[in-house]
């Protein structure tokens, strides 16, 4: 082709990686890998293959794990990991510098071999994949430097159980390695099954770090491997991968008392705008849906557009489809690589083929000859129920609606069980800004898509997961707190048979949605007192009152939008009605639990709406130092509405120290009182009916925990449970928050000082708050 020819048809020529030196590291260890464990590599045991998924060509035996091999590595780590610990910040600084100047130093390798073995487009891996790698083992050599001084009253949880997936190999590994690392946690590693190789390679360079044996420990394998490692003694799960596995671990580590994260599928909005760029918007499309593929789990992958500009949007995006270049990975001109797996590449083509609504409309390019290739697709017309529209296709498949105003763009954004990522494009930075917030997703880009960095967290809500991965929250899910645990009592109810004290008979009702209800199944308890007297009976709440609850919290959804000032105000208001009523709740207290206790107990409760009310306005998000023009806003908003199952012992104070810090968070709240000591809710009600609490921000249940746990943690419509009630609750709800794997706070057996500092304090904040980072670039 001659010069004038290129210029004619602006063809991109062949521009073609050598694999050679990947291929070389790849014989150096015989085309055949075992595990990495204890500092060392084991000898290859019964193998798989991992191929090119381009070609199909074989590029390496990589080794079966067993369950002795994962006993081995976790044996390993929990040996290691006191010393990697005790040696302090200074010295995991410095192991987590030299991977980072090792993985610049061998960044090529790493980015051809990654290509390779992920099929990826080389410009991908080479100018976003390992650099982001290498910026996250920098950022958290910092971490590392920094903890001693900034979290002072945080240590390692100890053994990180850690699976991640194929689309990102190396990227997620470090996502997962390097804040574990740098809090004095060891790990025990499973790539995925199809991309194992950039995680041996990222062994090696561990050992030319001078890693301690122990510290990082890798296991090859299939899906099982993954659940060994978390059936395994660890201490943390950290999984990214697709909901319904992330779904199973949840169930099978509830009670368990393991830390877990969930990083999740995610079918994210991609909403344009009229006022939009749309040449702009079209180009940000291309990477937000056919970036990696579209095997991304915050992939744009629904695209949302302004019905006055749809027609001409699309027209333009079709154009710019059939540009895409389809072809060798390896090639530096090729803009979409190959599938994963064929087994990948099926699952593509059946949900597609599956598919008669809308319209299709497939990219001319031809497509590579051999090889797991499927062809940019969009689909428009569609429905926002449309399967299409609900399920994650993991490939590049792009899906579409139109919508007519705001309010109907947010809608359809948040009409998915998913809440991961989302993107606004829109020159009206007001419209943008208003928009973003009321999105259900953990991220939000504006005039922008798939920007990331090591300072700011990552992860989604609803069934996109939960816990944050980079920024300060994430570093501090890799720890806990400093001091010794102790064991939580059982407090069993009084019982006795002696009349009642009062001249009128009095049955405590429920409250629910600002009024006191009496119990749907019609059941009533007794109430007694340490010497035996009768204090009054409780209502016994069943699973329609839970049910009526639920209704309620979401009806005070404006409790959410309303200012930090104004719930400030409610609870000093709260504290100042109870101060009015001291004598009498300290009389109640005496005689439900005996002693003369009391009076402490409601001076410290006044004390602690106080400290709540202050913290209401106070609890300030950040802007992140990412390294792009622009700023990332990290918005602390609250959850929804949680489920509290409150703790047995300070029947008041235990009540108040959960219900204050998620309302002062604008969540709204449905309270398990004590149930040995159930009547200080109760009494609490007349409290609130005279404090201007809106009807629905605060419910309250009485009656068995065991019973409530259940329907509460369950509830598809209940976005937290937070349980310190009787040590065999936390497993109940652990298990059934699967359902919708919402967040949950459980006490894991484990006795908690509600009188004092463990009472309160950031602990409360950061669970009574969702952390949504808002991306808003700037300059022409």
């Amino acid at each position: 082709m001659t010069v004038s020819e290129i210029f004619e048809t602006m063809d991109y020529g062949a521009a073609p990686e050598s694999p050679d030196q990947a291929l070389a590291w790849v014989a150096a260890h015989k085309g055949k890998f075992g595990h990495y464990i204890n500092g060392a590599f084991t000898g290859p045991g019964k193998t798989f293959e991992t191929r090119n998924p381009a070609t199909g060509e074989v590029l390496a035996r990589v080794s079966q794990g067993t369950q002795k091999d994962v006993d081995a590595a976790v044996a390993a780590a929990r040996r290691a990991q006191p010393g990697w610990e005790k040696a302090g910040g200074h010295a995991r600084a410095k192991a987590l510098y030299a991977l980072a100047r090792l993985l610049q130093k061998h960044s090529r390798l790493f980015a051809v071999l990654e290509t390779m073995d992920n099929g990826k487009p080389i410009r991908e891996s080479r100018d976003i994949d390992i650099p982001l790698v290498q910026r996250h083992f920098y950022f958290h050599a910092g971490m590392a430097q920094l903890m001693e001084d900034e979290l002072p009253d945080r240590r390692a949880l100890g053994v990180c159980g850690q699976v991640i997936p194929w689309n990102f190999p190396l990227l997620m590994l470090a996502w997962k390695i390097a804040p574990a690392l740098a809090t004095g946690n060891t790990v025990v590693l499973k790539p995925a099954e199809y991309t194992p190789l950039t995680a041996l390679l990222f062994a090696d360079i561990c050992r030319e770090a001078g890693l301690p044996e122990g510290v990082v420990n890798i296991v090859t394998g299939n899906g099982a491997v993954g659940e060994m490692i978390v059936a395994a003694e660890v201490d943390k799960v950290a999984f990214t991968g697709s909901t319904a596995v992330g779904r199973k671990i949840r169930e099978s580590t509830a009670g368990s008392g393991k830390a877990l994260t969930l990083e999740l599928g995610g079918k994210s909005p991609y909403i344009v705008f009229d006022d939009a760029d749309l040449d702009s918007a079209v180009e940000g499309l291309v990477d937000a849906i056919w970036f990696n593929q579209g095997q991304v789990c915050c992939a744009g992958s629904r695209l949302l557009v302004h019905e006055p500009v749809a027609d001409a949007f699309y027209a333009r995006l079709r154009a710019r489809m059939d540009k895409l270049r389809l072809g060798s990975p390896l090639d530096k001109s090729i803009d979409v690589g190959a599938i994963v797996d064929p087994v990948q590449l099926r699952t593509i083509t059946s949900l597609v083929a599956g598919n008669t609504a809308g319209d299709t409309y497939v990219a001319k390019g031809a497509l590579p000859a051999g090889g797991c290739f499927y062809p940019p697709t969009l689909i428009t017309g569609l429905n926002p129920a449309d399967t299409l529209m609900q399920e994650e296709i993991f490939g590049p498949v792009l899906v579409s609606c139109t919508f007519r105003t705001p309010a109907e763009a947010i809608a359809i954004a948040n009409n998915t069980r998913y809440g991961l990522a989302a993107t606004i494009w829109s020159e009206n930075i007001n419209l943008a800004l208003d928009i973003a917030p009321k999105l259900a997703a953990g991220i939000v880009w504006v005039n922008g898509t798939n920007m990331m960095d090591a300072a700011a967290g990552f992860g989604g809500v609803r069934e996109s997961g939960f816990g944050r991965e980079g920024g300060w929250e994430g570093l501090a899910s890799y720890t806990r707190p400093k001091g010794k645990e102790k064991a939580l009592k059982n407090i069993a109810p009084f019982e006795g048979s002696g009349p009642s004290g009062d001249s009128v008979d009095r049955t405590a009702k429920l409250y629910i949605g600002g009024k006191q209800a009496r119990p749907d199944g019609g059941y009533s308890a007794p109430v007694h007192g340490k010497s035996g007297t009768l204090l009054g009976h409780i209502s016994l709440a069943a699973r329609k009152d839970v049910r009526n609850a639920v209704e309620a919290a979401h009806a005070a959804k404006g409790w959410s939008g309303t200012t930090g000032h104004l719930r400030a105000q409610i609870l000093y208001y709260i504290a100042e009605n109870l101060a009015a009523r001291r004598d009498d709740f300290a009389r109640r207290l005496n005689d439900m639990q005996g002693g003369k206790s009391g009076e402490k107990e409601v001076g410290t409760t006044i004390s602690r709406l106080f400290t709540w009310a202050a913290w209401a306005d106070k609890y300030d998000g950040q802007i992140h130092g990412v390294p792009v023009r622009g700023v990332a806003l990290a918005m602390k908003e609250p959850v929804g509405v949680i489920g509290i199952l409150c703790p047995s012992e300070a029947p008041l104070l235990g009540l108040i120290s959960c219900m204050a810090p998620a309302i002062a968070m604008g969540n709204r709240v449905i309270l398990s009182a004590s149930e040995p000591f159930p009547l200080a809710a109760t009494d609490f009600i007349q409290v609130l009916e005279t404090s201007d609490v809106p009807a629905g921000v605060v419910n309250i249940l009485t009656g068995p925990q065991a019973d409530l746990a259940k329907p509460l943690a369950g509830h598809m419509d209940v976005d937290a449970v937070w349980s310190f009630g009787k040590v065999a609750l936390s497993e109940t709800v652990e298990k059934a928050s699967a359902s919708n794997l919402k967040r949950t706070w459980v006490n894991n057996g484990r006795a908690r000082d509600w009188s004092g500092a463990e009472g309160q304090g950031r602990a409360f904040l950061e669970a009574a708050t969702e952390i949504r980072n808002i991306w808003v670039p700037y300059g022409e």
